[in-house]
């Protein structure tokens, strides 16, 4: 048996893993989902101060404090980010990382520099128009109802009036703070590359899932599901976190 830690990406809560957490501990596993500051149950904590170091000692105290070892530490999308910032303070507390349609920086980059030019525009600009500086309010222009439904594809209905209420803005250090990156990581770590994408041609994650695949110290897995599978495709994320397992 294992234990796992489940980190949730901006405007999520440790509430997006309930399907996956579930499922891991009906097979014997230890499961947390920590939410990170300012977000989920603990938006009431949103501040200008929130950075990415915030979150990352969210996780990192939570392994300390609750004297965790051997930990498959699981991050998707912005969370990537984090998980790796984790690596970097307590290597020796983790048996594998597991990035799920996750960025994954290198040492000194932010999650915003991993994003296309205008992406990040579009971005700086939502933060200033509606976040007051330092505030992401949400994912693009579109309403959280589009995203959800037509970006993320979660078509079950049930589903998505699940996640809309609980969807919450994020302090924008979350995406523009650097991460500091070890010389060298010694832990496993897996690439889960979700293939149902919205957009035509290359995003950023199959860059890094192509490193992913090329590069020592990685497993590479795909599965056939939207960018949000811990929602809509929980039995195929749960078997690909037992995998990383062994």
């Amino acid at each position: 048996m294992a234990t796992f830690v489940l980190v949730h990406p901006a405007w999520f809560g440790g509430w997006c893993w309930n399907k996956i957490a579930s499922r891991l501990r009906a097979q014997g596993n230890t499961v947390y989902a920590p939410t990170l500051t300012g977000l989920g149950e603990r938006s009431h904590l949103a501040s200008r101060e929130i950075g990415l170091q915030t979150h990352i000692d969210d996780v990192v105290n939570l392994v300390t404090f609750e004297d965790l070892g051997d930990v498959v530490l699981v991050g998707t999308s912005s969370s990537g980010t984090v998980v790796t910032g984790v690596l970097a303070q307590i290597p020796d507390r983790v048996r594998s990382a597991v990035y799920l349609d996750a960025f994954v920086p290198s040492d000194g980059q932010s999650t915003r520099d991993l994003l296309p030019p205008e992406r990040q525009a579009t971005l700086d600009a939502m933060v200033a128009n509606e976040g007051d500086g330092w505030l992401l309010p949400r994912f693009g222009p579109p309403p959280w109802t589009v995203i959800v439904r037509e970006l993320w594809q979660v078509a079950n209905e049930a589903d998505s009036e699940w996640m809309l209420p609980r969807l919450r803005p994020t302090p924008y250090r979350h995406f523009t703070d650097p991460v500091r990156v070890p010389a060298s990581i010694n832990c496993h770590r897996l690439y889960v590359r979700c293939l149902r994408s919205p957009f035509a041609g290359p995003t950023p994650f199959d860059a890094f899932a192509e490193v992913a695949r090329s590069t020592t110290g990685w497993t590479y897995r795909e599965i056939d599901a939207p960018h949000v599978a811990y929602i809509t495709h929980p039995e195929e994320v749960t078997a690909v976190l037992l995998g990383a397992m062994q």
